[in-house]
């Protein structure tokens, strides 16, 4: 039975994957265009923003069957849940300010003067500032988890070794980034920093269905 959930968990992050995959892929830019841009593609950052919150539950059970995979008696694998769990939560309120917030908001002002939607700015600078924050949150939570499921992995051989030892050098490569003041709240640095997770997630979810025997050890 536990192989099976394990399986249909490997799937999930598969699901996961693709639709971040599909979510960093459209996602818009700022298109230099400021507020009247963000009122013309509404419609977009509304369906790219909803994906990504629909993924949120897949992401959720196929990182609690590799946890269940790895041993949900380690310590490591329970840390990497706890954590991937707050970068999660991190991602539906990112998502949710900056993908339904923001264009439900930006509807009434579709046929506003130039002078009124200047007049709003600082309201929409602030709910950045907060979607920012989140931002920073979920990237440092999903680096930290990564990290501790291939630590785990590495030392239990609950899942081919080359996953753990990836997923530790994509932790610290991202974390290098993160340090160097490079901007991960930008549409590029969430590209950048999507591309090296989904990678990991999608390829850890194709090893979860194959459903490799788990490690004695």
């Amino acid at each position: 039975m536990d192989n099976l959930f394990e399986r249909k968990a490997g799937i999930c992050l598969i699901i996961f994957a693709v639709l971040l995959l599909i979510t960093a892929m459209h996602h818009p830019g700022g298109g230099g265009g400021g507020i009247p841009y963000l009122i013309h593609v509404s419609g977009l950052i509304v369906v790219v923003h909803a994906i990504a919150i629909f993924s949120l539950p897949f992401g959720w059970v196929g990182f609690w069957g590799l946890t269940k995979k790895i041993g949900t008696d380690r310590f490591w694998s329970i840390l990497a849940f706890s954590m991937m769990s707050v970068g999660l939560m991190a991602v539906l309120f990112a998502a949710t300010i900056n993908g339904l917030v923001l264009p439900i908001f930006l509807q009434h002002y579709k046929e506003a003067s130039p002078e009124t939607l200047t007049t709003i700015d600082p309201i929409l600078r602030y709910g950045l500032a907060i979607n920012h924050a989140f931002d920073y949150i979920y990237t440092g939570a999903f680096c930290v988890a990564v990290l501790c499921w291939s630590i785990a992995i590495v030392t239990t051989g609950a899942l081919a070794r080359w996953i753990g030892w990836f997923g530790i050098g994509l932790a610290l490569i991202t974390a290098a980034i993160f340090l160097s003041g490079m901007p991960v709240n930008t549409v590029y640095g969430m590209r950048v920093f999507a591309s090296g997770m989904i990678l990991w997630i999608g390829a850890t979810g194709i090893l979860l269905l194959r459903g490799l025997p788990k490690s004695r050890g």
